[in-house]
């Protein structure tokens, strides 16, 4: 058993084993004691510590406040300390079973899904980390913004595991209003409660719940509610308005007729990751790139509406019903398979199934050796559009059919190229260059691998991973001219190479107009459609952008990179001068990707610009914790932006919300 503890959910509070509290009134002597909880067991430098929270006093002050902290802090535990705080010359530490705290407690409890661990976690949930704790120090406000962040959202997803229909209704309600106080657009809490209501036979308190929101959902983001809430609220008012319906008769967001998303007027198909059956893990890249081969020659298929990859492949590994999948993504055809790579041989099986139904409408095997992979992807893709449509454009497939290279070798680097550059880090992004260039030594004539190369350099851009500027730039030019020559019909390639050349060389107008070549070839093309979203904020035309985002939104509804697509409609709203969408936007893309500069960079700006300077400095701190080199001058650089009153507006409000020159 501990001999003290510390309570820091909140407010600060340390009591020693019997209960007796302890005082410790200096406001940097609790922050310290939080610091040391938070790292566990782990060593923290003194160097570490004093910068963070005196860094403002000069290196040997600064150390030796750490000193008369730690001397404070010994005092208060008295014989305590013995047991719970280590030091020497170079770090300090806590023992965890010397000094608990409530964050260890809660950061355990948090992450078990039984019923009473989650109940538990939210009890021990008692506010924001260090509510009472306000520093003047840039350090440690941006650390204090991170782990906030952090907790925070633990607690969310706490709270969301306590919605289940298996929790009691009064533990759902009260998890459901919580999560309600902390995000009034929380969905799914919304629905939780009307669903509470519809269970007390509380109709109309259902609907006024609904309308509110969908009221809210409107006016600060300018959507609509999901499906499931819709279908929910149409049964209810329709139970509302009927008196012949029996007032016994539940009425349940699952027993009410499902409001699907209108289908596309023409055929529509998502093509599921298929099946990696060669026994090696390592073989994955290879049937990844058998589905994106077949992905990429549907699409080419003007009458069919072609889900993204990146939306198809967040069912790997999941074991959900078609009509499911049909739902959330809005399609009604379903292509599933297998692929087994042993040896030279290759054999791919698929299945094709009317997802709206049920009905298996095809299924097949192909088999060949691996020299004739690409005859075997052409007769999936061409087995796929008779069986869809076989009196439409059943030639268009045939007039389609690329060879995008001879070499297998090449091929094979593509491949892994494309399984890396997915990832979005800097060490795959390295590893993804180095794959495309191999490529392109393997085979001169292989146009794709120019333009994901180009795809890397905007990547590396966007993220700050540019290792030489004016090389990156020079490059982006060569294969922009290059795919312009000779690779007038390959849309991948137009796309990334075209972004390269408006994003990373500023050459925004050609880029422009290769992309929309890439989108003419192949109209659904979810990069093609971002990508032309971005050039459109930089040329300041920000109602086309918005058009363009939301369009990739719709090919692509399950995409891991959707933050790419919300911080790019952030922007759109940004130059419009309407903030608080812009900031709805930014937020909903930081919390899938909290490390993302750019959404903060905005969040930032249009805080500011709103006269919000709190906010505005809260995220700034963010900002600098992710990129401490951050300043107005190298933010700028990676956004180039036509107009320069798009480019003065940012400027000024990052300026206003505290970013140095």
């Amino acid at each position: 058993m501990a001999v003290a503890a510390l309570r820091l959910l909140g407010t600060f509070e340390l009591t020693l084993g019997d209960g007796r509290p302890v005082d410790l009134p200096g406001q940097k002597d609790r922050a310290l004691l939080a610091v040391l909880a938070l790292s566990g067991s782990a060593p923290q430098s003194r160097e570490k510590l004093a910068s963070l929270l005196w860094g403002d006093h000069g290196e040997a002050q600064a150390r030796d406040s750490l000193k008369h902290a730690l001397t404070r802090i010994r005092q208060c535990l008295g014989d305590t300390a013995q047991a719970a705080l280590f030091a020497d010359r170079q770090s300090v530490r806590l023992d965890p079973g010397g000094l608990s705290s409530d964050v260890t407690d809660f950061e355990h409890l948090a992450r078990q899904q039984s019923q009473d661990a989650l109940e538990r976690a939210c009890a021990l949930y008692a506010g924001e980390l260090l509510e009472d704790i306000n520093l003047r120090s840039t350090e440690f406000e941006a650390w204090l913004l991170v782990e906030r962040q952090r907790l925070r959202r633990l607690h969310e997803e706490a709270l969301s595991a306590l919605l289940r229909p298996s929790v009691p209704i009064g533990m759902r309600e009260s998890a459901a209003w919580r999560l309600v106080k902390l995000d009034p657009l929380r969905e799914a809490a919304s629905r939780a409660l009307m669903q509470i209501h519809v269970d007390r036979g509380e109709t109309a308190q259902a609907i006024r719940l609904f309308e509110a929101l969908r009221d809210r959902l409107h006016a600060e983001m300018g959507v609509k509610p999901e499906r499931e809430t819709t279908a929910l609220y149409e049964a209810l008012r329709w139970q509302h308005t009927e008196p012949a319906v029996s007032a016994a008769a539940p009425v349940t967001a699952q027993a009410a007729a499902p409001v699907e998303p209108p289908l596309p007027a023409k055929p529509s198909i998502a093509v599921l990751p298929f099946q990696n059956l060669s026994g090696d893990p390592e073989q994955e890249y290879f049937a990844d790139g058998m589905v994106e081969e077949i992905i990429t020659a549907l699409s080419r298929m003007r009458w069919l509406f072609v889900i993204a990859r990146n939306s198809s492949f967040t069912y790997r590994s999941r074991a959900v019903d078609v009509k499911q999948i049909s739902r959330e993504l809005g399609v009604r055809y379903v292509l599933e398979g297998s692929v087994r790579k042993a040896a030279n041989r290759v054999r791919i099986t698929g299945q094709l199934i009317d997802a709206t139904t049920g009905a298996h409408l095809w299924a097949d095997r192909f088999d060949g050796g691996l020299d004739e992979v690409f005859d075997l992807q052409d007769q999936v893709a061409t087995s796929v559009v008779c069986a869809i449509a076989p009196k439409l454009e059943r030639a268009e497939i045939e007039r389609t059919k690329r060879k995008a290279t001879g070499s297998l070798d090449a091929y094979d680097h593509f491949l892994r190229g494309m399984a890396s550059v997915h990832h979005w880090t800097q060490e795959a992004s390295d590893e993804a260059l180095q794959h495309f260039r191999r490529a392109i030594e393997l085979d001169p004539d292989y146009i794709s691998a120019y333009g994901m190369v180009a795809r890397c350099y905007s990547q590396r851009k966007v993220s700050g991973w540019v290792k030489d500027r004016e090389e990156e730039i020079a490059d982006s030019v060569r294969l922009a001219k290059h795919v312009a020559q000779f690779g007038t019909d390959d849309p991948l390639a137009l796309v990334t190479a075209g972004m390269a050349l408006g994003y990373v060389v500023g050459e925004l107008e050609d880029g422009d107009a290769m992309i929309e070549r890439g989108l003419i070839l192949d109209p659904n093309l979810t990069w093609g459609w971002l990508f032309s979203g971005w050039t459109k904020v930089w040329l300041g035309d920000w109602e086309a952008a918005l058009e363009r985002m939301q369009r990739a939104m719709r090919l692509s509804p399950q995409d891991p990179q959707f933050f790419n697509m919300q911080t790019g409609a952030a922007w759109a709203y940004l130059l419009a001068g309407r903030y608080a969408e812009a900031q709805s936007w930014a937020q909903a893309a930081l919390r899938a990707r909290p490390d993302y500069l750019n959404p903060l960079c905005i969040m930032a700006a249009c805080a500011a610009l709103a006269g919000n300077l709190e906010d505005a400095r809260k995220n700034l701190a963010h900002m600098q914790q992710i990129d401490p080199g951050a300043r107005i001058s190298n933010i700028q650089q990676r956004y180039p932006f036509r107009r320069q009153e798009d480019l003065a507006r940012f400027g000024e409000g990052l300026r206003l919300a505290g970013l140095p020159e």
